[in-house]
C-alpha cells in the first residue's frame, strides 16, 4: 500500500467514504460486559464472535472502512491481566484477523444477494473495504479517562510513548490491516511519538491521525490543533488527518482549522455528543444528539472539506446507515462524472 492509498480509495468511492461507528456501544448491546480496564479489547479474549458481528453490522449498513478492536489492546494491558507477551501479541493480531474475516463473510453475502439490498434494508454492495488497525492513545491504556484530557504528567516523555507503542504498531502493521488508525490523539507529544515511530520502524502501511477536542478550537490537552495537524502533515506515511470522539457541534469549525494546515484527505468521526465521566467510567445519558440530528450535520461537514465520515463512541449502525444514505446521492453523481470524464478522455485519445 503506497502513500496514495487514501486518494486512490476515495476515487473508487465517488470522493467520500463511510467509516464505521461505535464498537463498545454495540458490544454491550449484544450482551458483553465491558466494565474492565481492557474495555472493548476484553472481547478479544472472551467473545471474539461478538466483535465479528459488530463489524458485519456496520458493513451491512454501508461502512467502507471498519476499525479493529485494538484501541485498548496493548501488550502492557494484557500483561496486567496475567497474559504472556506472546499471548498479548497474538490477541492484537487477532483483532485484525476478525475484521478481515468479517470483510470476507460480507463479500460472500454480497455475492448471494443479487439486488444489493435485502428485505430488511441491509446493504450488500460489493465495494472496496479497508480494515484500519486501531491504535489507542497511552491514556486509553491507563483507562482513567486521560485520553480526554491529554494530561500524562511530566514523567511521560517522547521516548516513553514511543517505547510504549512500538511493538503494538509493528504487530498491527504486519497483521494484514490496510492502514493504521491512530485515534483520539489528545496532545502534541503523542502525535510526535507516532510520527517518529512510523519513520523509525519504516512501517509498511499508511496511517491516519485523528485528534479529539472539547472546545472546538484546540485538542483536549490544550495544545494547538494546527500544530498537531502539522505534525501529521509533515509525515509522508500519514495519508489522512482529522477529528474523532468529539461532539458534533464542534466539527465544522475544526474542519475549517484542519484545512488551513493540511493537503491530505480529512476524516471526521465524532461521538454522539455525550459526556464521558472518567470517575464513573460511563457516558452521561441524555447529553448527546439523536441519530437524526447527528446525520443532519453530514452534508455540512462534506461541504466544509471532510472526505471520510463515520461515528465514534455511542454511535450505532443506524447512525452509519444514515450517513451512507446521505452521501449516496453525491457519491453516485461523482462516480458518474468520473465515468463521463474517463469516456471523454478515451474519445479524445482515439480522435488523436
Amino acid at each position: 500500500m503506497s502513500s496514495s492509498l487514501m486518494k486512490d480509495f476515495l476515487r473508487t468511492t465517488g470522493g467520500t467514504a463511510v467509516i464505521d461507528g461505535g464498537l463498545a456501544t454495540e458490544l454491550e448491546r449484544k450482551g458483553a460486559d465491558l466494565n474492565d480496564p481492557l474495555w472493548s479489547a476484553k472481547c478479544l479474549l472472551s467473545s471474539p464472535h461478538l466483535i465479528r458481528e459488530v463489524h458485519l453490522d456496520y458493513l451491512e449498513n454501508g461502512a467502507d472502512i471498519i476499525i479493529t478492536a485494538s484501541y485498548q489492546a496493548t501488550i502492557q494491558g494484557f500483561n496486567a491481566k496475567g497474559l504472556s507477551d506472546k499471548e498479548s501479541e497474538d490477541l492484537i493480531r487477532k483483532s485484525v484477523e476478525i475484521a478481515r474475516e468479517a470483510r470476507d463473510v460480507y463479500y460472500e453475502r454480497c455475492a448471494a444477494c443479487s439486488s444489493g439490498i435485502d428485505a430488511d434494508g441491509r446493504i450488500f454492495k460489493k465495494r472496496p473495504i479497508l480494515v484500519a488497525g486501531s491504535v489507542g492513545s497511552y491514556g486509553a491504556y491507563l483507562a482513567d479517562g486521560s485520553e480526554y484530557s491529554g494530561d500524562y504528567g511530566d514523567a511521560i516523555t517522547l521516548k516513553c510513548l514511543k517505547d510504549f507503542h512500538r511493538r503494538r504498531v509493528q504487530i498491527l502493521a504486519d497483521s494484514g490491516a490496510d492502514l493504521l488508525a491512530f485515534e483520539t490523539v489528545p496532545n502534541k507529544i503523542e502525535a510526535k511519538a507516532y510520527s517518529e515511530l512510523l519513520k523509525e520502524e519504516d512501517i509498511s502501511i499508511p496511517a491516519w491521525f485523528c485528534f479529539n477536542s472539547k472546545d472546538g478550537i484546540n485538542v483536549v490537552s490544550g495544545d494547538s490543533l494546527e500544530e498537531c495537524i502539522s505534525i501529521a502533515e509533515s509525515c509522508s506515511k500519514v495519508v489522512a488527518v482529522g477529528i474523532n470522539c468529539t461532539p458534533p457541534r464542534f466539527i465544522h469549525d475544526l474542519i475549517v482549522s484542519v484545512k488551513q494546515v493540511t493537503t491530505k484527505p480529512i476524516i471526521i468521526y465524532p461521538n454522539s455528543g455525550e459526556t464521558y465521566d472518567g470517575i464513573q467510567k460511563q457516558w452521561v445519558k441524555n447529553t448527546g444528539v439523536t441519530d437524526e440530528d447527528f446525520v443532519s450535520y453530514v452534508n455540512n461537514w462534506i461541504e466544509s472539506g471532510a472526505s471520510l465520515v463515520g461515528g465514534c463512541c455511542r454511535t450505532t449502525p443506524a447512525t452509519i446507515k444514515g450517513i451512507y444514505t446521505t452521501l449516496s446521492v453525491s457519491r453516485s453523481v461523482n462516480l458518474a462524472e468520473d465515468s463521463e470524464a474517463s469516456d471523454q478522455k478515451i474519445l479524445q485519445e482515439n480522435v488523436r
